[in-house]
């Protein structure tokens, strides 16, 4: 029987520099999609995996990340003195009990793996899940949660996984598959960023993970990789001889939040989600696709 997945680890303490200059003194974790921050989502998401322990490996000027996911009295009473009850329960369910979320700080930029790696003290000797909160995924059972249900039937190091195009294989951790019935991928390799040439397959890893401990004994050791950095990829390859790793081809769509043209699209999938913007969405579109289309037959 599978260790229960216990603690998740959120990746945090990138720059954001695609994003400049909104990034310049807000994390891009705390941009929003509609109206809740991009990062709030991953943390419910993993909430909804059953997970008890939110790890958030921070940098500098991610302060407003912390401040977050605490309680804000002063904000709570203005909104309950105003009536505006709903929104006072809203800002409730984002804080949680002491020492359930934790910080720590990845001091240098050396990679996903090590910023994970950071973690190590707080995660301990046992299983864990990795959220990479710039991809978000809309789906009606959340993601993490379909990666959760797949580990206990199958153990070792999970992923969720998607099919890129060829020619974008070394922008990604690519799946060498030996098995695979159309849902849950069996790789036998790992490959960091192949060129297309190189590509095992198609199958990508997003940024979704549940991880056995010795990945983190993997990190440990601090090799570089692609780039120079210290990847995460890598250190999971390295436990294949002993670790079973399977990809899951999760339902729902993934959108790539820390591209510019990821995050507006974000932004207006789950706004036609909603109820209460469903409406006022369409007909913003519509009015806009009218326009260019008017621009078009005009040039």
């Amino acid at each position: 029987m599978s260790q229960t997945i216990r603690t998740a680890v959120f990746p945090v303490a990138g720059r954001g520099t695609r994003f400049l200059p909104a990034t310049k003194a807000t994390p891009k974790e705390m941009l929003p999609i509609v109206d809740k921050p991009l990062i709030q989502y991953a943390v419910e998401e993993a909430w909804a995996a059953g997970i008890e322990e939110v790890i958030f490996v921070t940098g500098r000027g991610k302060a407003a990340i912390e401040d977050h996911f605490d309680i804000s009295w002063e904000l709570e009473e203005t909104l309950k003195a105003r009536g505006k009850t709903g929104m006072q329960a809203d800002l409730k369910q984002i804080a949680r009990a002491p020492g359930a979320i934790a910080y720590v700080r990845q001091q240098e930029p050396l990679g996903l793996g090590h910023a994970v790696w950071c973690a190590r003290n707080l995660v301990g000797d046992e299983p864990f899940a990795v959220i990479l909160a710039d991809d978000l995924v809309l789906s009606r059972t959340p993601c993490l949660r379909q990666l959760v249900d797949v580990y206990e039937k199958v153990g070792g190091n999970v992923v969720a996984v998607e099919d890129v195009p060829r020619d974008q294989t070394d922008r990604y951790g690519i799946l060498d598959v030996v098995a695979d019935d159309g849902c849950v991928a069996r790789a036998s390799g790992l490959v960091e960023k192949p060129a297309p040439a190189d590509a095992p397959s198609t199958l990508s890893i997003i940024g979704r993970y549940v991880l056995q401990p010795e990945v983190m004994v993997e990190l440990s050791r601090h090799d570089k990789g692609a780039g120079g950095e210290i990847q995460l990829t890598d250190a999971m390859a390295k436990t294949l001889d002993r670790v079973a790793f399977h990809g899951l081809r999760f339902e729902g769509k993934r959108f790539d939040c820390g591209s510019k043209e990821g995050f507006l699209e974000a932004n207006i999938a789950f706004a036609l989600e909603r109820a209460d913007l469903r409406g006022a969405t369409a007909e913003i579109l519509e009015r806009y696709a009218h326009s260019l289309a008017d621009d078009t037959e005009g040039a």
